[in-house]
């Protein structure tokens, strides 16, 4: 009955941390799941102010559920690093190597406009 009860607690965390990156995903144009402490996470951020875009970021090692969201992300994206992850207009983008990938064919800006992220 206690593993039963546990297994329970987890799938309810879980579902909890999903609809949170949910919500937070929509609450921008530009959302960027990161940790205060990651190189690729520094670069992805610089990229989008170098962009002229203002994106929210959510630091992950800085918030109590980050934890939770991080596995969440995880889960999203698959067997990619769960950090950083960017949603543009509410839609999952991915991680480090599909922004970059759609930044170097030139998909990430249209991208950006759309969302209203970016009027030039």
């Amino acid at each position: 009955m206690q593993f039963q009860n546990t297994r329970a607690r987890q799938r309810s965390s879980s579902s909890d941390s999903l609809e949170r990156v949910a919500r937070l995903a929509s609450g921008s144009a530009v959302v960027i799941f990161s940790s205060s402490s990651c190189c690729m996470c520094h670069a992805m951020k610089r990229l989008f102010c170098e962009l002229g875009v203002s994106s929210m970021v959510y630091e992950l090692d800085q918030d109590p559920n980050g934890k939770g969201m991080e596995k969440a992300l995880s889960k999203l994206i698959g067997n990619s690093p769960a950090i950083p992850v960017v949603f543009i207009g509410g839609e999952l983008i991915g991680s480090m190597d599909r922004v970059m990938t759609s930044h170097i064919n030139g998909t990430l800006v249209p991208l950006l406009k759309e969302a209203g992220a970016l009027w030039l």
